[in-house]
């Protein structure tokens, strides 16, 4: 199965499409230029890039929760539950825009897609996300 994450902005809302249909909306962490500027730990969405999903546990949240592996400069990175930018450290939220900065519905949401993807990997389908940079005001 195939993800793809378009961020709307630099701040950094985004849409979250699975296998080409649009299933939510997103919220990370700030966008920056990693290029031109450092990392600032828990403030920083991870970079656009092709990475593999999986479910597993963490020992954080102290359950079975989707797994973005191989990020660059990053480790844990998850997909879960949260309203916002303060409860993610470089992981994506998923839910409803509420207003700016702010996602809804966010664990109906986080829960409904953990177990679509649970339900791909069951079937030994490989999930792969691509964080799209293309900005989509």
């Amino acid at each position: 199965m195939e993800l793809l994450l378009r961020r709307t902005n630099k701040l950094t809302e985004g849409l979250l499409y699975m296998s080409g249909l649009l299933f939510c909306d997103t919220l990370e962490d700030k966008w920056r230029d990693l290029t031109k500027e450092k990392k600032v730990p828990g403030e920083t969405c991870i970079p656009a890039g092709r990475y593999r999903v999986i479910m597993d546990y963490s020992n954080r949240f102290k359950r079975v929760m989707p797994h973005i592996l191989d990020v660059p400069n990053f480790k844990g990175v998850r997909i879960h539950a949260g309203n916002t930018r303060a409860d993610t450290e470089g992981c994506i939220l998923l839910g409803s825009y509420g207003q700016e900065g702010m996602v809804i519905e966010s664990k109906v949401t986080t829960d409904r897609f953990n177990a679509l993807i649970t339900d791909v990997l069951d079937n030994g389908e490989d999930i792969w996300i691509t964080v799209d940079e293309k900005w989509i005001n």
